[in-house]
């Protein structure tokens, strides 16, 4: 196939194809030759310019996916606690189904400071066996990570077959806090996008369940749990200096987000926005989300053998 060809399908540059999935679709070939056209038609599209071009055609919309989000769903306290019963139920029985048709989970949760990371990550995982999963909290990288490619610390991480790595932040760090604070350069940020659809890729081809979750609230919220945080003794440990200064970055970060989400969520590894306002409503939607993924798979797996 001739990439030159290739650029110049209109209806290529139009839908933006910089999937694997997409191409092979398209273009009717191997995810193997789909996956070298992707790679070489990227590098081709950036020395050219195109790549930034059609970035910019696509802000509109980006900008658009999380302003869109609707933070006025809600979930009663009772109707919560008998779905979180009944999904937790379903975790832990789905945990077992993992381990014994050796299905590694990748789960990455994203969100603003104070957005429900750690609460669904406790209530996602309050039922399961605690050898069969990790969390994993993502910090800034010490000495000896500084020293290996960004995603090196992430792939030592990730799960073996059967069990489930859930990241409390994850390598997503590059094209948000790493890209504001002047911790990469310009280079580097952007070609992040196709080295993590890459690795995440390599990962879905090897078996696995990827999911990323972005927990979303608006400013008013983030402003409340703050000051909640601040005025309970034994919630202080949460907040710091560090998080009122990059709450004067919202902008900033949400151009971020919104770029993200669109160049980073694919058909094999979807960001999936939760409606995080209500604590209730998020967990259940969290767990309904991964506990439906868990289910298509191992049917999936079942049906091959």
């Amino acid at each position: 196939i001739c990439l030159r060809n290739i650029m110049k399908e209109e209806k290529i540059m139009e839908k933006n194809f910089m999937t694997v999935d997409d191409v092979a679709e398209e273009l009717s070939v191997s995810k193997s030759k789909a996956y070298k056209i992707v790679r070489q038609l990227n590098k081709e599209l950036e020395e050219k310019g195109c790549l930034e071009k059609k970035t910019e055609m696509k802000r509109e919309t980006a900008e658009s996916i999380l302003a869109e989000t609707d933070l006025s769903k809600s979930m009663p306290k009772e109707v919560y606690e008998e779905r979180l019963k009944e999904l937790q139920k379903k975790m832990e029985h789905l945990h077992g189904e993992l381990y014994r048709r050796r299905i590694p989970v990748v789960l990455g949760f994203e969100g603003w400071d104070a957005g429900g990371k750690g609460g669904a990550i406790r209530r996602l995982t309050s039922h399961l066996d605690p050898r069969g999963y990790q969390v994993c909290p993502t910090a800034a990288p010490n000495d000896i990570e500084k020293k290996h490619h960004y995603l090196w610390r992430f792939w030592r991480a990730m799960p073996k077959a059967g069990h489930i790595a859930i990241f409390d932040r994850t390598w997503y760090g590059r094209v948000m806090v790493e890209r504001i604070e002047g911790f990469c350069t310009e280079k580097e940020w952007k070609r992040a996008y196709g080295e993590i659809n890459a690795m995440e890729q390599d990962l879905v081809n090897a078996g696995a369940i990827v999911l990323k979750f972005w927990m979303q609230i608006d400013k008013d919220e983030q402003k409340r749990r703050f000051e909640e945080r601040m005025r309970i003794p034994e919630k202080q440990w949460k907040i710091t200096d560090e998080d009122w200064r990059n709450r004067e970055k919202w902008d900033q970060y949400e151009l971020a987000v919104n770029e993200m989400l669109v160049r980073t969520s694919t058909t094999y590894a979807p960001w999936i926005v939760v409606e995080g306002n209500c604590k209730y409503y998020a967990r259940v939607k969290v767990l309904r989300t991964v506990v439906e993924a868990l289910e298509k798979k191992i049917a999936q797996v079942k049906q091959e053998k």
